[in-house]
């Protein structure tokens, strides 16, 4: 039965003047801007309209799933393990995926992780693993599910047929000033993940400086929303609320972030990444009922490293290759004792992207080993000329606007200023 047929510009003026959306509408609009029926100027309008007007529950979730029936979705129910999958909402030195995938799988669940690559200051999944050489993010449906079955882990590209509106709605938001509506943001991560076909999902929903929500109130809101559309689909859902005023671990870069998730799988690496590895694989276990299996002991013993090793294998990387290293370095050094007090997590994202860790533009390569090594973070005490930062890049021409990036990113303050580190963890929400 074929869609009942609207004028665009009467669901324009619905949103416009506050009314609610009905489901034949969104299936409408969705359907016909997929096709292109409803010209981009047209659904600007209706995009700036949720914006600044909002949606309610059903209203999202109508539109989620139109996003998801543009597409194809997926279905793991026939694996041996029990699937549960993982997105974050990105950040700088984010690089949690790496070693959180194997662990889970190495607790007995199978982790079908669909990734992207980075665009702006938060770096890319995929491009962190291509510095391993080898290693290839893009895979066929049997292999995703080989891979699965063989090893329960596998992290690579998301198949072209998911929610394919979101892929031409994304754009649009880019280039409209839409980006921020937290309907459509929500929408545009759960349609995709939905679409994936597990059967749980936990939300790493990032808040502060370095994130894409800065404000703690409006990442609990897009939280809260996207738990709702994730119970709305059946999908068990968890949201968990985490700090991104400050770099995760000490590196943010590709091949340097892959470089200290080995250490975190080799039973070291930063305090707060195998924290947060561990709060999010407790979740993801507990989301599907092997909540007494401990992810520690698996740290600790070495089967997440055999995962991870097994995981990268498969998908045609070599786990002891040599990781690649940016031909050229410069030292930041403290210019006088005390404290280490904000270390901003997007000065150090903006100074990674310009070192060649990210993008402007989805078509750029990224260089491999550009970006930024942290040898204080926030709290340590440092004396005058100790090295702070350590910048990698193949370009050196590039040091100097990386370097205008970390003005007034970071300072070294007298003891007794020294302001109080966030926890980090904020929150979290479940229905």
């Amino acid at each position: 039965m074929s869609p009942a047929t609207f004028a665009a510009v009467d669901v324009i003026r619905t949103k416009r003047d506050r009314g609610e959306l009905s489901k034949a509408q969104i299936d409408w609009v969705i359907d016909a801007y997929t096709r292109g029926e409803v010209a981009e100027e047209q659904m600007s309008a209706l995009a700036m309209a949720v914006l600044l007007n909002g949606m309610t529950r059903t209203e999202i979730s109508h539109w989620t799933t139109a996003m998801i029936d543009s597409g194809s979705r997926l279905d793991f129910t026939d694996l041996p393990r029990p699937s549960v999958d993982k997105h974050s909402t990105g950040g700088v030195g984010d690089k949690i995926t790496l070693p959180l995938a194997p662990l889970v799988a190495a607790c007995g669940a199978a982790v079908p992780q669909l990734s992207g690559r980075g665009l702006g200051h938060t770096g890319g999944t995929l491009d962190k693993l291509e510095s391993i050489p080898g290693w290839r993010a893009s895979l066929e449906l049997p292999q995703i599910r080989e891979v699965l079955t063989d090893v329960g882990a596998v992290i690579c590209a998301a198949t072209g047929d998911l929610a394919p509106a979101d892929k031409k709605l994304y754009a649009l938001r880019d280039v409209t000033g839409t980006v921020e509506a937290v309907p459509l943001i929500a929408s545009s991560i759960m349609s995709k993940k939905i679409a994936e076909g597990t059967s749980a999902l936990v939300l790493d929903v990032k808040t502060g400086s370095g994130a894409f929500m800065k404000d703690l109130a409006l990442s609990e809101e897009l939280a809260r929303a996207m738990v709702d559309l994730g119970t709305d689909a059946g999908v068990k859902t968890v949201a968990v609320v985490t700090d991104m005023s400050t770099p995760l671990g000490r590196t943010a870069g590709n091949a340097l972030e892959v470089r200290e998730s080995v250490e975190v799988l080799a039973g070291g690496g930063p305090a707060d990444v195998v924290e947060l590895t561990l709060v999010l694989a407790r979740e993801m276990l507990a989301a599907v009922g092997l909540d007494a299996v401990d992810p520690a002991d698996a740290l600790a013993d070495g089967r997440a490293m055999d995962a991870w090793r097994r995981m990268i294998a498969a998908q045609g990387g070599d786990p002891d290759a040599e990781l690649p290293r940016a031909q050229h370095t410069h030292d930041v050094l403290a210019e006088a004792d005390g404290v280490l007090g904000e270390v901003d997590a997007l000065a150090v994202g903006y100074a990674a992207w310009r070192l060649g860790a990210g993008r402007s533009r989805r078509e750029e390569a990224v260089q491999a080993g550009a970006g930024v090594e942290l040898h204080a973070v926030r709290g340590d005490t440092v004396r005058r000329g100790q090295r702070l930062m350590t910048l990698h890049t193949d370009t050196p021409e590039r040091f100097d606007w990386a370097l205008e990036s970390l003005v007034g990113g970071y300072a070294v303050v007298d003891p007794a200023e020294a302001p109080a580190p966030p926890p980090l963890v904020h929150g979290r929400i479940s229905n």
